[in-house]
């Protein structure tokens, strides 16, 4: 079932990024053929304003020049004659074949005295539009959209300008010049048509190269989603593509880094597993055997002793490795304190040295450096630093070769102690030497000197040593030596005493 939602969850990321894409478009689209509507009306309302303008001057000045007043200009001017009645009707026929416009001419009291027009509602002699004819002679010009009064079924672009005496102030009449207004539909509506039909073909080459861009999105993902389905089955080899550049890439470089992480902790996990059942069983088989055989009487009394000493060194080892691994659990889970007091760091050494005296007796091992150390008296948790100093002395003893050296150093500076330990032997690869600190790591592999470890010893002694405020250094020849040094800041030490104190 988990399965099976992973699969919609993953197909339902392509198709939201695809919805999501869709809708920006399509209301992108939208939104350009509003404002591209709303500017060619805009621009067309203006051409048609320029243009009725245009003509409503020039019939005007026209008929400036071609009228005849018959009456004063003080008296009611209702009575304009043309001298030329037909040359102003071909020249106004003019207009209206030419732009499909319709022209009225009015004196001043709003009766139409001239009409071009195909509509039977305007004729001669009538009141036209007496609002209009006010605003023109008012404002010298006019210019709006209506039905002049109702005189026209559909609405209609209408500008008008006044008649003027001999290019005097006084005003004889007014022209009219509308126009109909269905040819700015057909315009807008042709505009749009070409518009809808670019945007279609522009919306299906966006959606197929959304599409692709989107499934190349997808898919590191729906790789990462299948790997780690594998790692949740325990497979940690497979690995995502690191082939671009940009954070999907990253992700995957991330990706990658985290399942070598995986792999390295699962490897150490299998081999810690091994390694502390081994531990285990090891020793209890051991205990078991002799503690039977003395109880059984297989083993005589006058082995006892012997086989009990024995039992006696296995259950110190099971300790050893019950308190390495609370010693583990303390580190991680932080509940680790440290427990300050003042020791002498060269007693220390010497006490330990004397706990594997029967070890380096056996392997002749020589000791060097110890009698030219003078006591130094440090202020630290002496129970950790203890196992610090005696796991390092383990190391040194385990791994030198017989008839070797182990080589100490205790040297003393004004911020700092500085505690060196070398031994001869097989040393470290130099592949190796940045790996000793790290938990569950062996260096020696085939168990042949390190038969009871389990990789945790320089872990811990690298933590401790960082808990004071010093680190932890390896130097190795291989198979010539390998050397440690530790250093414990006197700063943090006396800081801490101080801290203590009050």
């Amino acid at each position: 079932m988990r399965l099976k939602n992973s699969f919609y969850a993953k197909k339902s990321l392509f198709k939201k990024y695809m919805n999501v894409s869709i809708l920006i478009v399509f209301f992108s689209f939208l939104v350009l053929g509003i404002i591209l509507t709303v500017m060619i009306a805009n621009y067309w309302s203006n051409e048609k304003r320029r243009v009725l303008d245009s003509r409503a001057e020039n019939v005007a000045e026209f008929i400036r020049k071609n009228v005849a007043i018959n009456q004063s200009i003080n008296d009611e001017a209702d009575s304009i004659s043309i001298d030329h009645p037909d040359s102003m009707n071909n020249f106004l026929r003019l207009y209206v074949d030419d732009v499909g416009i319709d022209i009225v001419v009015t004196n001043t009291n709003a009766k139409s005295v001239f009409v071009v027009s195909d509509s039977k509602e305007i004729r001669m002699n009538m009141i036209v539009a007496p609002d209009i004819i006010q605003r023109t002679m008012a404002d010298g010009t006019y210019f709006s959209r209506g039905t002049i009064g109702g005189l026209y079924e559909n609405e209609r672009y209408i500008a008008a300008r006044p008649i003027y005496y001999n290019k005097g102030s006084n005003i004889m009449g007014v022209v009219i010049v509308t126009s109909d207004t269905n040819d700015i539909s057909g315009f807008t509506d042709m505009v749009l048509r070409i518009f809808i039909l670019s945007a279609i073909a522009a919306l299906a080459i966006s959606f197929l190269a959304m599409g692709f861009f989107s499934y190349n999105l997808v898919r590191p993902l729906k790789q990462m989603a299948q790997a780690a389905k594998q790692f949740g089955k325990g497979d940690f080899s497979v690995r995502v593509s690191e082939s671009s550049n940009d954070e999907i890439g990253e992700l995957g470089v991330a990706f990658n880094n985290m399942a070598e992480s995986l792999s390295s902790s699962e490897q150490i996990r299998k081999s810690f597993v091994a390694n502390v059942s081994h531990e285990l069983k090891t020793p209890m088989t051991t205990i078991a055997g002799f503690i039977d055989g003395i109880l059984d009487g297989t083993i005589p009394p006058q082995k006892q002793d012997y086989y009990l000493h024995i039992v006696s060194d296995e259950v110190k080892r099971l300790s050893r490795l019950v308190r390495s691994m609370l010693d583990l659990s303390r580190l991680d889970s932080g509940e680790l304190k440290l427990n300050y007091q003042t020791f002498d760091l060269l007693s220390t050494l010497v006490t330990i040295i004397i706990t594997f005296e029967r070890e380096i007796s056996k392997k002749n091992i020589e000791i060097r450096g110890l009698d030219l150390i003078t006591p130094k008296i440090v202020y630290c948790d002496k129970d950790l630093i203890y196992q610090v100093i005696y796991n390092l002395v383990e190391n040194a003893v385990k791994f030198t070769d017989n008839g070797g050296y182990i080589e100490f150093n205790i040297t003393e500076s004004l911020e700092r102690f500085d505690f060196i330990i070398k031994n001869s032997g097989i040393g470290i690869q130099k592949s190796e030497i940045g790996l000793v600190f790290d938990r569950f790591y062996k260096t020696d592999k085939s168990r042949s000197h390190d038969k009871k470890g389990l990789g945790l010893g320089l872990y811990l002694v690298r933590s401790i040593i960082r808990m004071h405020g010093g680190d932890i250094f390896a130097e190795s020849v291989y198979n010539e030596y390998c050397e440690f040094d530790f250093y414990i800041p006197k700063k943090q030490i006396n800081k801490t005493k101080s801290d203590k104190n009050s």
